[in-house]
Order: structure tokens, then sequence, then C-alpha cells
């Protein structure tokens, strides 16, 4: 076990470092550079002045050398577009913000969408089944964009029950503010039903007839146990396969919910970063979402033993 975690860890490290030398040098590649509009009417000294504050007027291979080491010590530079902007300060100030709304949006999606499923498997064949593909199918087709503006326009600009945009903040960051969660975490969340419903409903009729479920019914226990004991545990393989990318991804934030609904989220800031080149907040932020889903998934290895006993973590001894 512990030779396991060390090499886990490892590999951890090594994949963390190829993804931030592939993000360095691919921003580097792209044509122009962060400073460009801001320099561009400035005298000439003061133009050299401003790309030596940024350490732009290095070769690539220093820069390069100089942001690793940086980045060892958690240090991963200032904002090139916004003065004074770090990235430690804008994960601080906004990754809170996206991490309450994908929470709510995966807890709401994940279980509505495992109970459909599970309805779904359990009556399959009738007209319980078919609406729970059926929907499955249109939510899982409707863009956030517009399923966002559409919940918009009647919940918020004609019924008034909810507000159109704002998010909660203060001491109501994590636990107030509900009325202004409620339309942003419906606009995610369907997305999470349609995929675990579809997902769950496959694996349980998968596994339905596999020998040791019809081993448990011919020894006569009730359909509700077999169903719980049997057919649900080993039906959860593929979905906690599927759970560490929504992990990730929920906590990182949506550029579309985030502009629809004005929320200050790190989401949208990632793409205007990413469109602005400005190459320390790119960085800093696909490193952080690397090393989420990483975490996530040793942590899904480790729970794979949990739900199904056949597995085993190498080195480990069978009986």
């Amino acid at each position: 076990m512990i030779k396991y975690i060390i090499r886990r860890f490892v590999e951890m490290v090594l994949t963390l470092f190829i993804i931030a030398t592939a993000t360095f040098f691919l921003l580097e590649a792209v044509p122009g550079d962060p400073l460009t509009q801001r320099a561009d009417h400035l005298p000439e000294q003061s133009r050299e002045a401003l790309y030596a504050r940024y350490g732009l007027d290095k070769p690539v291979m220093e820069r390069y050398l100089t942001q690793m080491g940086n980045m060892l010590q958690g240090d991963f530079g200032e904002s090139f577009v916004y003065a004074g902007q770090t990235v430690s300060g804008l994960i601080h100030d906004r990754l809170p913000v996206s991490a309450r709304l994908g929470i709510q949006q995966m807890l709401v999606g994940v279980i509505v969408g495992l109970l459909l499923g599970i309805l779904a498997a359990v009556k399959r064949g009738t007209i319980a089944d078919y609406l729970v593909v059926g929907l499955s199918v249109l939510l899982i087709s409707i863009p956030h964009l517009v399923l966002g503006l559409l919940l918009q326009k009647v919940f918020a600009g004609e019924l008034h029950w909810f507000p159109t945009i704002g998010w909660p903040s203060g001491n109501e960051l994590w636990f107030g503010g509900w009325e202004y969660t409620v339309l942003p975490t419906l606009t995610g969340c369907f997305s999470y039903v349609a995929t675990y419903a579809r997902l769950l409903k496959s694996s349980m009729l998968d596994v339905v007839n596999q020998d040791y479920v019809l081993t448990a019914e011919s020894k006569g226990l009730s359909r509700g146990r077999v169903i719980r004991k049997h057919i649900l545990r080993n039906s959860f393989i593929p979905v906690m396969t599927q759970l560490p990318m929504s992990v990730a991804m929920c906590i990182t934030g949506s550029f579309f919910i985030e502009s629809i609904f004005s929320i200050p989220g790190i989401g949208q800031y990632y793409v205007t970063a990413v469109n602005n080149q400005d190459l320390s907040i790119v960085l800093g932020e696909t490193v952080l979402l690397a090393l989420l889903y990483i975490v996530v998934l040793f942590i899904t290895d480790i729970l794979y033993v949990v739900v199904d006993p056949r597995i085993a973590l190498p080195g480990s001894s069978s009986r």
C-alpha cells in the first residue's frame, strides 16, 4: 500500500510538470505577447521597462526556468494584463464562488440522475423507462448557454421568482443568498442528470444477468435486497470512473453559466486570460485543474477497493 501511494505521488508530480511545461511552451508559440496593447503607445524607454518588469525581455528558456522555480515555491507570478492581480489572489477570491456553484450543480445533478437511472433500470420497458431516456437525451442536447438564457427569461424575467443576475458574497458566500443560486444551479445540473441517469441504467442492465445476481435470486432473496446488495454495488464502478472528471471540472467554473448570470467565478476569468495570453493566470489555473483531477483520480483508485472487493491495489495480498 505504501509503495503504491509513493509511486502514484511521483507520477502525479511528473504529470503536473509535463502539463505545466506543455502549457508554457504552447502559450509561447502563440504570435504576439500579453503586453503588446499596453506597450504600443509607450515611449521606447517605458516600453523596455515594462517588458523588463515582467521578464519578457529575457530568452524563452530563461523565463521557463524562472517560472518553474517560482512554481515550486507556490508563486505563479502576477497577471500581465491586470496589474497587481496574482494567481494566488485570483484563486482566493474567485475559486470559492465557482466551487459553490459547481458543487451545488453536481450534487443535485448526480443525485437526481442516479435516482432516475435506478428507476429506468428497475422499470425497464415501461413508460417510466422511456420518459427517463427521452429526458436524458433532451437535457444532454441543450447547450448551457441556451438553457441558462431560457430559465433566466422565464423564471427571472417573466415570473420574477428569482434574481436575474448576481451571486452571494461576504458571510453568505457559502450558505446564504440561495435565491441567486437556483437558476445557475439548474442550468448546470441537467447535464449531470442526463449523464448519470444513462450511465447507471446501462451499468445496472449489464449486471442484472450476471451469474451472482441469478444465484442470489435463486436463493430466495427479495428483489429489493438483490438490487441493493448485488446489482447497485457492482453497477457503481462505471459511475465512480466518471466522478473524478465531474468533481474536478465542477470546482473550476463554467464560462457560459458565469457569464450569463454575472457570477464572479474563476471560469470566465480563465477564458479571458487565454484570449489575452495572460501566461501566469493561464498556467496557474491549468495546473490547478490538473492537480484537482489527478488527486481525485488517486482517491477514486482507493475507493474502487471499497466498492468492488474483487479489485485490489498493486502489491496487496489477496486471500
